[in-house]
């Protein structure tokens, strides 16, 4: 809710706007206190869970507007973070999108916005390094980017609509990766808009076999994306470079305190063999079945 209430707080009231709330088949409540507590509020309520590229792609469709600003339930925007990304994206035709600068709970800056995935970055990875290579949500100004997260971005309706939204084969994670890319083949611009920001309040659980479903998939998309792009020579360099420095941290967690080698050597499993395990997609079916049944007994 807190994410709905910064909307109310800081949209510029001089622009015309609509708020649309998906809500991925939860049985907290949820949709219901958004009718409740917002009832200005256009509520998807999903009758089964779906993945975060499709979520996304079905409110980009159903948005009357020319700009859509995609956030987590976990984004809250800063006063005058809507304006700056609007302002970012009007002042190149251009652009396509634009995301804004994530803070932590503290009010820290976090990494949001980086290369395309290549094979420096892996390089860069095998010796340590990959965060001063591939990270580009630094500055002040507003520059152009590989990709955005899109936990707080503001896309151009009609630019997604032209590349066929996101893309539902990514499930979660690479999602926003694979739709900037295909952006960029089609000749648009992606930026990161500094002066925009909003307060992502991660809210993962910590819960050892969630961590694990996390990996499986984070992995596994990225991996589904080198294979769409065609980038076998990519794949393959990727995939021993990460495989290494996730080894090399594991190791180096054995004697670090508040460090998990185990949770770097399930990550080193998954870089190795993406195709292993049951992800987030896998829990998501299995709620469906759980819930399926429940609603014929």
């Amino acid at each position: 809710m807190a994410c709905l209430e910064a909307i109310r707080r800081t949209h510029p009231p001089d622009v015309e706007h609509e708020v649309l709330v998906l809500d991925n088949a939860s049985d907290d409540g949820s949709a219901e206190a958004v009718r409740e507590r917002f009832p200005e509020a256009r509520l998807f309520a999903l009758e089964r869970r779906t993945g975060k590229a499709e979520n996304d792609s079905m409110l980009l469709r159903e948005a009357r507007g020319r700009y859509c600003l995609l956030l987590n339930e976990d984004a809250e925007l800063r006063e005058g973070a809507a304006r700056a990304l609007m302002e970012a994206v009007e002042s190149d035709p251009g652009a396509a999108a634009a995301g804004a600068r994530l803070l932590t709970g503290a009010g820290e800056p976090t990494a949001c916005a980086w290369r395309l995935p290549d094979a420096g970055w892996a390089l860069a990875a095998a010796v340590f390094q990959h965060d001063r290579y591939a990270v580009q949500s630094t500055g002040m100004a507003v520059r152009k980017v590989g990709w955005v997260q899109s936990s707080a971005m503001l896309v151009r309706r009609d630019a997604a609509e032209r590349v066929g939204w996101l893309d539902p084969d990514f499930f979660v994670y690479s999602d926003e990766t694979d739709f900037c890319k295909r952006l960029h083949d089609a000749g648009w611009r992606i930026l990161f808009a500094p002066q925009a920001q909003a307060v992502h309040r991660d809210q993962l659980s910590t819960d050892a076999a969630a961590m694990r479903r996390r990996i499986v998939e984070f992995h596994r998309n990225r991996d589904l994306y080198f294979v769409k792009h065609r980038m076998p020579v990519t794949r393959v360099i990727w995939r021993l470079c990460w495989t290494w420095a996730y080894l090399v941290r594991a190791a180096a967690a054995v004697a670090l305190p508040d460090h998990d080698p185990r949770r770097y050597l399930i990550h080193a499993r998954q870089q190795l063999m993406p195709s292993l395990g049951e992800g987030i997609r896998e829990a998501a079916e299995a709620y469906n079945a759980r819930r399926g049944g429940l609603r014929r007994d």
